[in-house]
C-alpha cells in the first residue's frame, strides 16, 4: 500500500506517518519549497525509512494544480491524506486569503487530480469541529449545522463539501473527517494547549513568570492526536466512504486546562497567567463539544487517552524541554530572546 501525505510536518501528518510505516505502507509526504524546510516532527523516522524507501518527501504546493496532479500522477498512491492547511484560527483572520486558498483551491486540485488518475485512490479531507460554530452547548454531529465564524472555518466547510460532490458525482471513495480539537507534545507552540503546557515547563524553571492568554471560558473537547490519527485511517477501510466525527465527548474550558497543567507541578495557575483583549478572536467560538458514536458504531473507534493522560503527557515533554533550554542558557550557549526571555 502506498499513501501521499499532504502536510506530513505537522502534527497530524507526523503521528499518521508513523502510523502506516508500522502497518507496512509506502509513505510519501509533501513539503512547501522555501529557504528552509522543518522537518523536526519526522526527523527520527526519517532517518531510518527514508533510505530503505518506506519513507520519501517531495517538493510541492497545493496553491500549484499542476504539481499536485503531477505527484499524484507519478506515485499513483492507494490513499491520499490532505492534511495541509494555515490551521491557526486567529491567523486566519491576518492571513484570510491565503488561508481560504489553501484550504479550497488545494483540496479541488488533489481531488482533480484523483479524478484523473489512472487507477482508483482513496481521499481523507481534514474537515474541523471550526465548522459548527459552537454557538450551543449540545453535542456535535454529523448532521449538525455547519455555522463558520473564521476563515479557516469558512475554507474547510468549502473543502468538507466539495468532498462530498466529488464523492457523489464521480464515485471517488472520498471522506471527511471531522476532528474536534486533537493536541500532542509536538503541537504548534502558538496553539493554547501547548502555549499553557510550554508556560508550566518555563516557569517550574524560573525562565518565564507570566503566560498571556484570551477567552479563558471557551470549552473545546480535547484528545490526543496518535488516537485521531488511527480513526483516520479507519475511516479510509470501511466499506463506504462517509463523513464522521472524532472526539472525546469531555468538554474542558481553557481555565480547567491551566488548572491541570499547573497541578502538575503543584503551582496556582492564577498567580501567573494573565488575560489580554488581543488575544481574543473577532467572532469567539465559545463551545464545541463532539458526539463521536457515529464512529464509535460502524468504525469501531474510540478515545483511548484521556484528558488527564494527554495533559500530563504534553506537561512531561515540555518540563524536559524547560530543563535543556535552562541549561543552555546557564551555559551561555544561547541568548534570552523574546522566545525565551528570562525575567
Amino acid at each position: 500500500m502506498k499513501a501521499l501525505i499532504t502536510g506530513i510536518t505537522g502534527q497530524d501528518g507526523s503521528y499518521l506517518a508513523r502510523l502506516l510505516i508500522d502497518k507496512g505502507y509506502e509513505v510519501h509526504g509533501t513539503v512547501r519549497r522555501s529557504s528552509t524546510v522543518n522537518t523536526k516532527r519526522i526527523d527520527d523516522i526519517l532517518s531510518k525509512f527514508e533510505k530503505k524507501g518506506n519513507l520519501s518527501l517531495h517538493y510541492s504546493d497545493l496553491l500549484d494544480s499542476a504539481s499536485i496532479a503531477s505527484l499524484i500522477n507519478n506515485i499513483l498512491p492507494d490513499e491520499v491524506y490532505n492534511l495541509a492547511a494555515q490551521s491557526h484560527v486567529a491567523v486566519s483572520f491576518e492571513n484570510p486569503v491565503y488561508t481560504t486558498q489553501v484550504g479550497t483551491l488545494g483540496s479541488v486540485s488533489i481531488l482533480e487530480a484523483i479524478r484523473s488518475a489512472k487507477q482508483d485512490i482513496k481521499y481523507y479531507q481534514a474537515s474541523s469541529s471550526e465548522m459548527y460554530g459552537g454557538s450551543s452547548k449540545e453535542k456535535l454531529n454529523e448532521e449538525s449545522k455547519f455555522i463558520p465564524k473564521s476563515p479557516y472555518a469558512a475554507s474547510k466547510v468549502f473543502a468538507h463539501n466539495m468532498t462530498t460532490i466529488y464523492r457523489e458525482s464521480y464515485g471517488i471513495y472520498a471522506v471527511n473527517g471531522i476532528l474536534f480539537n486533537h493536541e500532542s507534545p509536538v503541537r504548534g507552540e502558538t496553539f493554547v494547549t501547548r502555549k499553557i503546557t510550554k508556560a508550566v515547563g518555563r516557569i517550574s524553571e524560573g525562565i518565564q513568570s507570566k503566560l498571556t492568554l484570551g477567552n479563558l471560558d471557551a470549552v473545546r473537547d480535547w484528545g490526543f492526536s496518535g488516537d485521531f490519527v488511527e480513526g483516520m485511517w479507519m475511516m479510509m477501510q470501511h466499506k463506504e466512504p462517509g463523513d464522521w466525527v472524532l472526539a472525546t465527548g469531555v468538554p474542558c474550558s481553557v481555565r480547567e486546562f491551566l488548572d491541570k497543567a499547573f497541578k502538575l507541578i503543584n503551582l496556582e495557575w492564577a498567580k501567573y497567567v494573565e488575560t489580554s483583549e488581543s488575544y481574543f478572536r473577532p467572532n469567539e467560538v465559545d463551545h464545541l463539544l463532539g458526539d463521536y458514536s457515529k464512529a464509535k458504531k460502524e468504525l469501531g473507534w474510540e478515545p483511548k487517552t484521556s484528558l488527564d493522560n494527554l495533559v500530563q503527557m504534553m506537561v512531561e515533554n515540555d518540563l524536559l524541554e524547560a530543563k535543556q533550554e535552562a541549561l543552555l542558557l546557564k551555559e551561555g550557549l544561547i541568548e534570552p530572546t523574546w522566545e525565551n526571555p528570562v525575567f
